[in-house]
């Protein structure tokens, strides 16, 4: 098996340990503890049903049938007894199953829905490190295993630890001297248990860590089916898709080769242990110091002292799943959000229904450093002031740090120097919602979900009206397509838009937008998905979409932002050129030479 040393491995494992993690989640019990008590009452009567049967055999045979005159009607009162004890330890066993699994997957459905409400906490950088595909299996796959260990794993250790126990005392009552000798398999069974612990659980944690990069490159290849089949690299995705699932078959398969490895040392020995004792029990009985009947009860005890063995032994990988998933389930919750709410924030003096803060919409950056990598700042020391109900344009080549700025801004990342502030107050004062509240960004990649159009543009927030949506839709320019749609407004859209066009997509975005009522508008290259006619209607209404609020704009296409109050030129990281249009041209620097080197491919894109 492949050594686990990759370093997303080592970082989970460094998040939580197993014991932790578990211990963490075993809190979800805690409401359920009256229902876990019933079933520990079940499962003890089940027990006592399992240890007296021997015991009804036993007595049948020493005093009813291996003697001169058989007792027939005593036999048939012990049938009785024996069928009466049967139908109990079925019921309880029922029971007690039935209670437990409903007690288990309410424990896992508790579990799934902080999982989920815990990653949707999480900042933006979590994700920028974290594969889809793993907080996926987290969701699905690991949630389910660790339901295993309530309602397999736990039954278990409660049901066959019991049996142990009473079968132990079974065997002591009939004769302690041979039970002692019976005895001497539990350090053997301590020794194997240590010995397959380890390796059990390294190979378990290698299958899920290949389980989870199958399933984020299967989620990732489908999403983008389209560029794959356009380029014709099907053959590539295949021999890589390939790749992974050998690797998970391959740890599947050791895993599993280590697990029948370990039940069946366990199977063996308990073989071993019932011939042991017909042998020291033959003995016995043939020196007459103890009687057939307690043989019988005896081989009986041995096989029921093997069988909760094995059952734990069994559930043991049921154990080892359920906390490595248990682990990685753990790592997630016990991740904090990096971006925190203040202990004492700003409060804000008049929210409307659906609508904004009452905020003027200044923004301004001071002295402010960041970068990803601290060491490897990407903003260095930017300052600029944007006065409220402004149109500004942002422009620069590809990583000179646009984007970044407006994810400081909505405080996506907490900055490493400096200050951003909003009407004058530091956004890290600001609860994250009510800061959320004032701004919307329209981003050049669009996610839709599966829902009404209507639905999506008011992002399934009640408070916002048809009219509203219908309002917002106008302005943006999609109202015309989203009338021509079936439905209309009640159209059903498709998981990411699939049956929309980018620009469609692109104009529901900005509808979407302008529905939340914003203060500060933010598009980062959000018309870089539009032919040149549907940008250009867009471009008309723009001076509508910004009226009344501060409209910030990353510019693909630098006719966005001619008629800007102000554009500020950007490169490595640093603001090099400010003013309007006009000005910028006249000064020949920079953004002259974008401009100049943009015309042919603009005017090209609007003749075709």
């Amino acid at each position: 098996m492949p050594k686990i040393d990759d370093w997303d491995e080592k970082r989970e494992a460094r998040m939580s340990d197993s014991a932790t993690a578990m211990r963490h989640l075993v809190g979800y019990a805690r409401p359920f503890l009256g229902e876990f008590l019933v079933v520990v009452g079940l499962v003890l009567v089940y027990i006592v049903t399992q240890v007296m049967q021997p015991w009804l055999v036993k007595i049948v045979i020493d005093k009813d049938l291996i003697v001169r005159h058989p007792a027939f009607r005593s036999i048939v009162t012990i049938g009785l007894m024996y069928l009466v004890v049967t139908v109990i330890g079925l019921f309880a066993n029922f029971t007690q199953n039935r209670k437990l699994q409903w007690i288990g997957q309410r424990i896992v459905r508790n579990i799934r829905v902080d999982l989920f409400t815990h990653i949707e906490s999480l900042s933006v950088r979590f994700f920028d490190t974290h594969e889809t595909g793993r907080l996926i299996t987290n969701v699905s796959s690991d949630t389910n295993q660790v339901s295993q260990f309530f309602t397999s794993f736990l039954l278990s250790l409660i049901q066959d630890g019991a049996t142990l126990l009473f079968v132990m005392g079974a065997m002591l009552l009939l004769d302690w001297k041979i039970a002692l000798v019976s005895f001497i398999v539990i350090p053997v069974i301590v020794l194997i248990s240590a010995l397959f612990r380890k390796k059990l659980r390294d190979n378990y944690r290698y299958t899920r860590s290949r389980y989870s990069r199958l399933i984020g490159f299967t989620a990732e290849n489908l999403g983008g089916m389209r560029i794959t089949q356009i380029f014709h690299q099907q053959k590539k995705q295949f021999d890589q898709h390939t790749g992974f699932n050998r690797r998970y078959t391959e740890g599947n398969i050791n895993e599993y080769k280590w697990s029948v490895m370990f039940n069946r040392t366990f199977s063996i020995l308990g073989n071993l242990s019932v011939a042991m004792m017909m042998w020291i029990g033959g003995e016995a009985v043939l020196h007459r110091t103890i009687q057939v009947g307690v043989l019988y009860a005896f081989i009986s005890y041995i096989q029921q002292f093997f069988n909760p063995i094995n059952s734990l032994t069994q559930n043991w990988n049921t154990l080892q799943t359920s906390m490595i998933s248990a682990e990685r389930i753990g790592g997630v919750l016990l991740t904090k959000p990096e971006i925190e709410d203040p202990p004492n924030p700003v409060t804000v003096d008049h929210v409307s229904a659906g609508g904004p803060m009452d905020v003027e919409g200044q923004v301004a950056f001071d002295q402010v450093t960041f970068g990803y990598d601290p060491d490897k700042p990407v903003i260095k020391d930017i300052s600029f002031s944007i006065p409220p109900r402004s149109f500004v344009g942002f422009v620069g080549e590809t990583g000179a740090g646009k984007s970044t700025l407006m994810g400081l801004l909505t405080r996506f990342y907490d900055i490493q120097q400096g200050r951003i502030t909003v009407d004058g107050i530091d956004v890290r004062s600001f609860r994250q919602q009510d800061l959320h509240r004032v701004m919307a960004i329209v981003q050049q990649e669009v996610n839709l979900f599966s829902g009404t159009v209507a639905d999506n543009i008011r992002l399934f927030r009640p408070d916002i009206t048809d009219e509203a949506v219908r309002e917002a839709a106008i302005v943006a320019g999609a109202d015309e397509f989203i009338r021509e749609l079936p439905g209309g407004y009640e159209a059903r859209i498709r998981a990411k838009g699939a049956n929309l066009s980018l620009g469609q997509r692109q104009l529901l975005a900005f509808a979407r937008a302008l529905a939340l009522q914003p203060k500060i508008l933010i598009l980062d290259e959000a018309t870089a998905s539009l032919d040149s006619a549907t940008e250009m209607t867009l471009q008309a209404g723009l001076t509508r979409i910004a009226a009344g609020r501060t409209t910030l704009v990353i510019a693909h296409r630098l006719s966005t932002i001619r008629q800007a109050d102000l554009i500020y030129v950007m490169d490595h990281g640093r603001i090099i050129e400010q003013g309007n249009h006009e000005q910028l041209m006249h000064l020949g620097g920079y953004y002259a030479d974008l401009v100049n080197r943009s015309a042919p491919t603009e005017l090209v894109e609007r003749n075709a």
